[in-house]
């Protein structure tokens, strides 16, 4: 599986921005997209995820800013960020898990940049 991530870049607090990341390979085999972030100096978190079948999981923090959706015909997964904040700055990664829960393989992508200006 291959992740590509687009549409990272600079934001002013209160804007929006759309992430985007597209799946190849062995897309068919994903259970679970979901978007992770990085700050620095912290560790990688999970801001939100996604099921195959729609069901979706977010960070605390980004509930009712942020909204993941899926197309699976496209192998995509989308992160709408409303309202971000300047806390919300970090590096983005798109991240896919294959396989049964004993056996799951996390992919990730390159990483997109985001940067929330106050």
């Amino acid at each position: 599986v291959q992740l590509v991530e687009s549409g990272g870049g600079s934001v002013e607090a209160g804007g929006s921005l759309r992430l985007s990341c597209a799946a190849s390979g062995s897309a068919f085999s994903i259970n679970v997209k979901g978007w992770y972030r990085q700050a620095p100096g912290k560790q990688r978190e999970l801001v939100a995820s996604i099921t195959y079948e729609g069901s979706t999981n977010y960070a605390d923090s980004v509930k009712g800013r942020f909204t993941i959706s899926g197309d699976n015909a496209k192998n995509t997964v989308y992160l709408q960020m409303n309202s971000p904040r300047p806390e919300d700055t970090a590096v983005y990664y798109c991240n896919a898990i294959t396989g049964p829960p004993q056996y799951e393989y996390y992919y990730w992508g390159q990483g997109t940049q985001v940067t929330v200006s106050s």
